[in-house]
């Protein structure tokens, strides 16, 4: 156990947080989403499980030890729903809110739609899977300096 480090942040989370540079971008996604096969197309090939936890408590705790990217307007992607393209879903501004809060300043999300949301969280770092069961849960964040 480290002091500082929620719970439910393991090893191997440290390790993909601390392997990233800025600018790479880390996919969270919900319970539903095709993580393995995903995760095996990304920089390092990981698909980390978060069991237990939802997307903003996962959010939360990886934003105590990773800044998100200042660079860009948006450091922050969801997926879209299908059926209420352009609408901010629940699920979607809990995580906004996080981020906001986490980076003390206001925080914009890019909508993705859905299938153009796959290519780029196979270009990411990694893949966390969250137990998210709210549907399109799916978020990637990009990294900032430290």
């Amino acid at each position: 156990m480290l002091k500082g480090v929620p719970p439910f942040i393991t090893a191997d989370m440290l390790w993909v947080m601390a392997s990233m540079g800025h600018g790479d971008e880390l996919a969270i996604v919900d319970r539903n989403f095709s993580g393995f096969r995903v995760a095996t197309q990304t920089t390092s090939g990981k698909l980390l499980i978060l069991e237990g936890v939802d997307a903003p408590t996962a959010v939360r705790g990886i934003l105590q030890m990773m800044p998100l990217d200042t660079f860009g307007e948006t450091p922050l992607m969801h997926m879209e729903a299908v059926d209420a393209p352009g609408e901010l879903l629940e699920v979607h501004k809990d995580v906004l809110a996080v981020c906001s809060e986490a980076e003390g300043r206001s925080i914009a999300s890019q909508a993705v739609e859905r299938f153009a949301y796959y290519p780029i969280a196979m270009r990411s770092f990694a893949v966390i899977q969250t137990a998210e069961s709210r549907a399109y849960g799916n978020f990637i964040l990009k990294k900032g300096v430290v």
